[in-house]
């Protein structure tokens, strides 16, 4: 198929687009050619947009769940018709394999309709209060209510669906938002911008700017702004939070998972197919790609070929391809980053099993065994397509190599025995555990952030809606009867 952005892209300021500028160039990122351009957004837009949304908090909260669930209905019918158009833009911009682009439109799609239907589940609790005869007579109960205007940053490894998981969960909570994507990848979300400017949302209720980090401070200091829910780096993520003042904060980061394959698993055929896509789906620049593979010693040998003839048959090169499963990475210095790790590992000692090599902002699936703990690339989060073997020996020492990180967002592990899940899941120390799978699996429902530097908060459409209310309770004192 053959697909062009269009030249330009407007960017949106309560609801409506706007095209002061085509000040963004976004490139092709295999090509290295610029595919479009996009208005970028100075200070005073971006002032006028959070004026615009603080004076739609007021509408928004009075928006009735059903009106929420109608909305966020059209942008799941408009995603589903437009969804080939939303893939090839995806795989433009962000060089991301045609394949697993497809694959992220239907987790947009998932994403919106779940928000749908959330949005008239949001409810409360009666309580009893008569706890003591001090509290006799008096009832309780409690709902939520929208937090008011929301700051919303989102990364560019996934333009559409990191979007969705911050626009559909404000949209069904009646919050208006402020939303910045990605600089290197703006597109899905002036996409999704195009989508809800056909609908019945209050004026102001959202705002997509486009802008570079260093001008874009408002998006956490401000504080109009009731909450910040960032997505990207550690190192930005928690500079963010020491500047966002009183605002709630949602922090969703870094990781660089371990993934467990015990002897009990039988076909191990199967583990290596699934760690082959958790550390090579979409060349590795996902904050659960599969960095760090612990197998255990009796099986080592026979996983780690597997793995290297796994790995060494994926084709990597222009994401348009259909048979491309390795694409480029953001940028041709984020593979040059990586390939100098990888070559810092070989001078410590390290055994480059496959890959390794680079061209352009292309690197090659790369798994490497021998590496010192200490180095980038076991201790840090590679983000790309690069993933290290270690050999242990008993389960308390695969449990404990896997806590060995700074970082502890999701594990996987490939076992059959039901008492090492149990112990897996109160010892590791990690978001999430996923069994008989790579940690790189998340279903758009669950529950989905980290421990230690991998983050604060949750994701995931119902646990966002939480972040995104509060709740206010109501006490009833029951008068005295009459004599």
């Amino acid at each position: 198929m053959s697909f062009v952005l269009p030249e330009s892209f407007p960017l949106y300021v309560a609801n409506r687009p706007e095209s002061p500028n085509r000040d963004l160039a976004v490139v092709d990122k295999f090509t290295g050619e610029t595919a479009t351009r996009v208005a970028l957004a100075d200070p005073a837009t971006i002032d006028r947009a959070i004026a615009a949304a603080v004076a739609a908090e007021g509408p928004m909260r009075r928006l009735s769940p059903d009106v929420r669930k109608s909305v966020l209905d059209h942008c799941v019918a408009r995603f589903t018709a437009r969804a080939e158009e939303l893939a090839w833009a995806l795989c433009l911009e962000a060089g991301k394999p045609i394949r697993d682009s497809r694959g992220e439109v239907t987790r947009l799609i998932d994403t919106f309709s779940l928000a749908a239907q959330e949005s008239v589940r949001i409810g409360g609790e009666v309580m009893n209060l008569e706890i003591s005869p001090r509290t006799r007579g008096y009832r309780g109960s409690f709902r939520r209510v929208p937090i008011g205007t929301c700051s919303l940053i989102s990364p560019f490894n996934f333009p559409l669906n990191l979007a969705a998981h911050k626009i559909a969960p404000a949209i069904a909570a009646g919050c208006p938002f402020v939303l910045k994507p990605a600089s290197r990848t703006p597109i899905g979300a002036l996409l999704i911008g195009e989508v809800l400017a056909e609908t019945a949302l209050p004026p102001g209720a959202f705002s997509i700017l486009p802008c570079h980090r260093e001008g874009a401070d408002l998006f956490t200091t401000d504080e109009r702004f009731k909450l910040l829910s960032f997505t990207g780096s550690p190192d930005v993520g928690w500079a963010l939070k020491a500047r966002a003042g009183k605002k709630k904060v949602v922090l969703e980061l870094g990781g660089n998972a371990a993934c467990i394959v015990e002897p009990d698993w039988a076909d191990l055929d199967d583990a290596v197919r699934r760690i082959t896509f958790g550390a090579f789906f979409q060349s590795g620049q996902s904050c659960i790609s599969v960095q760090r593979i612990l197998i255990h010693e009796s099986i080592y040998a026979t996983v780690r070929d597997r793995l290297v003839r796994s790995a060494s048959a994926l084709v990597a090169g222009d994401p348009k391809r259909e048979e491309t499963v390795v694409g480029p990475m953001i940028a041709e210095a984020e593979a040059k980053r990586l390939e100098s790790w990888i070559e810092a590992a070989r001078r410590a000692g390290a055994r480059v099993l496959c890959g390794g090599h680079r061209d352009g902002a292309v690197l090659a699936a790369t798994l490497l065994e021998n590496v010192p703990a200490s180095l980038p690339i076991c201790a840090q989060e590679a983000f790309g397509p690069v993933a290290v073997l270690i050999p242990y020996s008993t389960f308390d020492e695969a449990l404990a190599l896997a806590n060995a990180s700074a970082f502890g967002l999701q594990a996987g592990i490939f076992t059959r025995d039901l008492y090492k899940v149990q112990q897996a899941w109160d010892e590791l120390e990690v978001g999430g555990v996923v069994v008989g799978d790579v940690p790189s699996f998340r279903a758009d429902n669950q529950p989905y952030g980290g421990v230690k530097d991998s983050g604060l908060g949750r994701e995931g459409v119902r646990f966002a809606i939480e972040d995104m209310t509060e709740i206010r309770s109501l006490v009833v004192r029951t008068p005295p009867a009459r004599a």
